[in-house]
C-alpha cells in the first residue's frame, strides 16, 4: 500500500482508468463480434473512438478495422 498522499491518489486514478479502459476494450470486442454476425454496424465507430481517447493505439485501431473489413468481405463473398 502507498504511504504518500500523492501515491494514494495515483492508485485511485489508476483504478478508475483501468476500469474505463476495460469497459471500452470489452465494447470493442462485443461490437466486432456483432459486426461479424451481421447484427450491427458500429464496430468501426467504437474502435475509432477508443483510439481517439487513447485507450488503444491508432495503429492497433487500424489493424482491427482492417481485419474486420477483411472478414466482412470474405463473409459477403461466401
Amino acid at each position: 500500500m502507498p504511504n504518500l498522499a500523492s501515491a494514494k491518489k495515483r492508485l485511485r486514478q489508476n483504478a478508475k482508468r483501468q476500469l474505463r479502459n476495460q469497459i471500452a476494450k470489452t465494447r470493442i470486442k462485443t461490437e466486432v463480434k456483432k459486426a461479424i454476425a451481421g447484427e450491427t454496424n458500429l464496430a468501426v465507430s467504437v474502435i475509432d473512438r477508443a483510439a481517439a481517447k487513447g485507450i488503444i493505439h491508432k495503429n492497433a485501431a487500424a489493424r482491427k478495422k482492417s481485419r474486420l473489413a477483411k472478414r466482412l468481405a470474405a463473409a459477403a463473398t461466401a
